[in-house]
């Protein structure tokens, strides 16, 4: 298998697979600057997920298709990596978030909403 070199590349190709890196980069870093700026645990970790999830995906997006111009063949195996990054990330961020919130509440945290209890949730029909 030959691989095609930078310098063949079509400039249409080099310009989307650029451009999909700087903004997946971008992404990435936003997340990371969110997680240091941000005040509170809550906010903390929304922005990360998010960055990380956008980020990652214009970076494999940018993967796929110089692997697939340059190679000479579609080049899929970095779907699943970005299937498992969608499927954790958002998992993970729930699994934080409820325990933060557990610990907050157990503590008597004045800042966090008070559980809702089913029987306390207004009727839809009413």
């Amino acid at each position: 298998m030959t691989i095609i070199s930078v310098a063949d590349l079509p400039i249409w190709v080099v310009i989307l697979v650029s451009g999909l890196m700087v903004i997946g980069s971008a992404l990435t870093l936003l997340g990371a600057i969110g997680l240091l700026r941000l005040p509170t645990f809550y906010e903390r970790i929304h922005a990360p997920t998010l960055g990380t999830s956008w980020g990652v995906g214009a970076i494999m997006l940018a993967s796929i298709i110089y692997f697939s111009i340059a190679g000479s063949r579609a080049v899929l195996h970095e779907i699943l990596i970005g299937i498992f990054v969608t499927l954790t990330t958002p998992i993970t961020l729930i699994l934080l978030a409820r325990a933060a919130l557990h610990r907050d509440r157990s503590e008597g945290n004045p800042s966090v909403p008070k559980e809702v209890l089913p029987k306390e949730i207004p009727d839809a029909e009413a």
